[in-house]
């Protein structure tokens, strides 16, 4: 038997013989309550009868009290205002009450009820009138039917006259008749036997069907459908049950809006993050803040980034949160983690420039993991009208995170976070490549690729500084092509402009790493040899000239150009105890070298207080007079 046809047969068997009894117990009460009902309605109404009457002879004594109590000539005045007012249906003075008299009842029906004072030997006597309108007001508050004198009604009770009260009344209530109620009841009880089966089978129904109603909507909720509502059609316990259920649907969607909104929030911060972000220029502190917020977001368990390396054409992990197996590295040695573009999971996307996201199907070399997923981190688009618009920004490296706390995939949402995560990765990136490219420019020279005259100060103070720090020496090379202003004006400023740059490009091979070249200005160069002794500092002197004497100049349409160059050395501390002494020490040794015959090289005096370093004395200046300075040959 099904659940209905069980609700069913419970019902005809434990409803129907209870409402059988029911009735017989409600017929054979029927009466009793009736009459019980019949005499309270009487003793209410003399209750109140009695109550109405008192007030009003305490109304009557209290207006004869009033005009007894003010004087002879005023007492007619205040009759009259006490009657107006209807405390009173007349006011006598002088005259004592005929019947009626709530002291001191008469016999017989009283047509009226009075009170009487006295003021000296004058009486005042207060009447109210016993009439049918008094009798209707009565009937009315007490809610029976009020006759005066004895009645003959099944249904009543007599008030006799009694100081107080002194009127005769008879009061009764209509007897109610039981006769309809029982044949309705009887009535009721014959259609409820007919009902009974059709009730049993509706209530059945009833019952069963919000249960199955209940059993849908949680298939549909466990399926995602978290807006599903049960209806609630009675307040019963399957309605607690169907409210309890939507409750808790509704508590589980808000919930998920929660997240939801609490997740597009953190994308709004995100944004302003990265906007903030984007002003600083240390990439891997940028890089470490967006990835440790990318996990928060997501949830996921570590991450990794890493930057395109242009020169090699590699991924080079730069910084990483919670790796294991051999990617577990310090941070100083992130670097050393390389992977090639094309190849792997991480590969694919630098190379497609697409997300990917899955399983545990990466690649070898790469980090271990259950769950992942990698979108590029790509530079943005710059609004130039020259630029195409099918054009794509350039990738510059990778964002990945792994292994989703509870195990779960990384869905959708995630995704489209991690998006917004690279994108500002890529605008830092892109914002620190450009800011540092804008601050080489700023401090090299266009033509030559060289450092400026501006860099120079503050790496020559630098260098100045850590030579002392540490006791080393530093030597100073300042070069200036001989008559340069001579190749201007017969091969033209373009073929000079080609002299200086190649002149710039053999001071670069003939350094080491350590030494930096300077373009000081016009055809004078300026190069710092770090820990370098004078002895030093003339063997670079000596190799730099013979890289220009040697071989002239090859000129694109001019053939090539013989060019030569004057060196002054200066070597710190022998030659000054600070930057701008050492410099104006090796500036001076250049004007020594031109005066003796250019093409050469000459080692600056020893700065006073210094002891002299023994040298060739035929490539240094000693101490003393210095010749005049001439102008430079161009």
């Amino acid at each position: 038997m099904t659940l209905r046809g069980r609700l069913t047969t419970a019902f005809l068997v434990v409803v129907f013989g209870p409402v059988l009894l029911g009735s017989i117990f409600v017929a054979m009460t029927v009466a009793t309550v009736s009459q019980d009902r019949t005499a309270e309605r009487l003793d209410h109404a003399v209750t109140t009868v009695r109550t109405g009457i008192g007030a009003i002879c305490r109304q009557l004594q209290a207006a004869a009290d009033a005009v007894a109590v003010v004087s002879a000539s005023e007492r007619e005045a205040v009759g009259r205002q006490l009657v107006v007012r209807g405390l009173a249906s007349e006011i006598r003075i002088g005259a004592a009450a005929t019947n009626g008299d709530c002291a001191d009842p008469p016999g017989g029906e009283p047509t009226a009820i009075s009170a009487t004072a006295t003021a000296g030997s004058v009486e005042i006597t207060a009447t109210q009138a016993v009439d049918g309108d008094f009798l209707a007001r009565l009937a009315a508050t007490s809610g029976a039917q009020i006759t005066l004198g004895p009645g003959d009604l099944p249904e009543s009770r007599e008030l006799s006259a009694e100081p107080g009260q002194p009127l005769p009344l008879t009061l009764s209530v209509p007897q109610s008749n039981p006769t309809f109620l029982y044949a309705v009841l009887l009535t009721v009880v014959l259609a409820a036997g007919l009902a009974a089966v059709l009730v049993a089978r509706w209530l059945a129904a009833s019952t069963t069907r919000p249960l199955g109603d209940l059993a849908l909507a949680a298939d549909q909720v466990a399926g995602g459908a978290l807006d599903t509502r049960v209806p609630i059609v009675r307040p019963d316990e399957l309605g607690r049950l169907a409210a309890t259920f939507n409750r808790m649907t509704r508590e589980l969607q808000a919930y998920v809006q929660a997240l939801t909104a609490s997740r597009d929030q953190l994308r709004g911060h995100l944004a302003i993050l990265g906007e903030t972000l984007s002003s600083t220029h240390d990439v891997d502190k940028i890089l470490q803040v967006i990835l440790r917020t990318a996990l928060a977001a997501t949830g996921a368990r570590s991450g990794l980034v890493l930057l395109l390396d242009p020169v090699g054409g590699q991924l080079v992990a730069r910084c990483a949160v919670g790796l294991t197996g051999s990617w577990d590295v310090p941070e100083a040695e992130l670097t050393k983690l390389r992977l090639p573009v094309g190849s792997g999971v991480l590969g694919g996307v630098a190379a497609a420039g697409e997300a990917r996201r899955g399983h545990g199907e990466v690649g070898s070399v790469e980090p271990p993991c259950r769950t992942y997923v990698a979108v590029p981190i790509r530079a943005p688009l710059v609004d130039d009208p020259f630029t195409p618009v099918e054009s794509t920004p350039a990738t510059l490296g990778v964002l990945a995170l792994y292994d989703r706390v509870g195990s779960d995939d990384f869905d959708d949402a995630d995704l489209h976070t991690l998006r917004t995560f690279a994108g500002q990765a890529g605008i830092a990136v892109h914002n620190v490549r450009v800011h540092e490219e804008a601050q080489r420019l700023s401090l090299t020279d266009p033509l030559t690729g060289l450092w400026n005259y501006r860099y120079l100060r503050e790496s020559l103070r630098r260098e100045v500084e850590r030579a002392n720090r540490f006791g080393r020496m530093l030597a100073v090379l300042v070069l200036d092509l001989d008559h340069f202003k001579k190749v201007n004006d017969t091969y033209g400023h373009a073929a000079g402009d080609a002299v200086l740059a190649e002149f710039a490009r053999r001071i670069r091979i003939g350094l080491r790493e350590v030494d930096v070249a300077f373009r000081q200005g016009g055809e004078e160069f300026v190069v710092l040899l770090p820990e370098t002794d004078a002895y030093g500092g003339a063997i670079v002197a000596e190799r730099l000239g013979a890289a220009v004497r040697d071989r002239p100049m090859p000129i694109e349409g001019r053939g090539a150009i013989p060019v030569t160059v004057s060196i002054g050395v200066a070597v710190f501390p022998e030659h000054g105890s600070d930057a701008k002494q050492v410099l104006r020490a090796a500036d001076d040794a250049l004007y020594a070298a031109k005066n003796a015959g250019r093409d050469t090289y000459r080692l600056a005096a020893v700065a006073t207080g210094v002891p002299e370093v023994n040298f060739d004395p035929t490539t240094t200046v000693t101490g003393g007079p210095q010749p005049p300075r001439q102008a430079r040959g161009r």
